[in-house]
């Protein structure tokens, strides 16, 4: 039981990290309506960004990292800012479809600018850390569960017990009546887009650092944020949470299994299948006529 310690709290690790990807989606989806998934190429392209500005332009790493969540912010900001508002309208599998042009579009060009290559962009938080039993929790591994608790926290704090969260959530029920009780509604998805640009910025730096800053490894973080998501049904922040902490440890714990390890990866893909099965059983029958 104690050889398996060191991968438990890697799985925490991770799964905060999924958690903290889950939280955005859920903002995002809550405020806007959105299904977003290009989270996670967002955060890689962050990520990408930092990596050449220390590397090639010798940046401090902690700037370098702030940019990179900068990045994540910007980009989602602008996608919001120009198609957001023609998206309010449409069907939601046309909004979650529309978004998976913005994923495209960012892998090309992470391909066509740093290729396929795997890059290594080390944390100052890497480097320190303490004993937990016969395992190790780094820094990132620490922030990452940190971050994960404090954004579930100040998120469904904010969306709940503020003006402006309320109307954000009543902006993704009715965005025209919202906006004729005299609610600034492009402030608000603004507001919406930024703030979960930002956490994609920190979930794609935070795994890049424990797993390797690999395009398309980091670009499917979305599927792990996803199925997290899933699990709390786009509303409970909560069940997100914890969703996304029991996803990234089944995972690791798959590590060690010489017979399914190879397969390990595939966890979020599953969980976010069985969920959607579940979902769409517990629909009510329509009747025919």
């Amino acid at each position: 039981m104690s050889q398996l310690i060191p991968f438990l709290v890697l799985g925490v690790a991770l799964g905060s990290v999924f958690a903290l990807s889950g939280v955005g989606i859920v903002v995002l989806y809550r405020a806007t309506g959105v299904l977003f998934l290009a989270g996670g190429a967002v955060g890689a392209f962050g990520s990408l960004c930092a990596w050449s500005l220390v590397n090639l332009a010798g940046v401090p790493v902690g700037l370098a990292a702030l940019a990179a969540i900068v990045v994540g912010a910007l980009v989602t900001f602008g996608y919001g800012l120009v198609l957001g508002p023609r998206l309010a309208d449409r069907e939601p599998v046309v909004k979650s479809t529309a978004t998976l042009g913005l994923l495209l579009a960012l892998l090309g060009i992470m391909s066509t600018v740093w290729g396929a290559d795997t890059y290594d962009l080390s944390l100052p938080s890497t480097d320190w850390g303490f004993p937990l039993g016969n395992a190790y929790l780094n820094g990132t591994q620490l922030v990452a569960l940190t971050l994960s608790l404090v954004a579930t926290g100040a998120v469904g704090w904010f969306l709940h017990r503020t003006r402006t969260g309320t109307a954000m959530r009543a902006l993704a029920e009715n965005r025209q009546t919202t906006a004729m009780l005299g609610v600034r509604v492009g402030r608000l998805e603004a507001l919406a887009w930024a703030g979960s640009g930002l956490l994609f910025g920190v979930s794609g730096l935070l795994l890049s650092n424990m797993v390797g800053l690999d395009i398309t490894g980091l670009t499917f973080l979305v599927v792990s944020g996803l199925a997290a998501a899933l699990l709390g049904r786009l509303r409970s922040l909560p069940v997100t949470l914890a969703g996304g902490v029991a996803i990234g440890v089944i995972q690791s714990l798959l590590t060690p299994l010489s017979a399914v390890s190879p397969y390990r990866t595939l966890t979020p893909f599953l969980v976010a299948v069985l969920v959607v099965l579940v979902l769409a059983g517990r629909r009510p029958a329509t009747n025919r006529v």
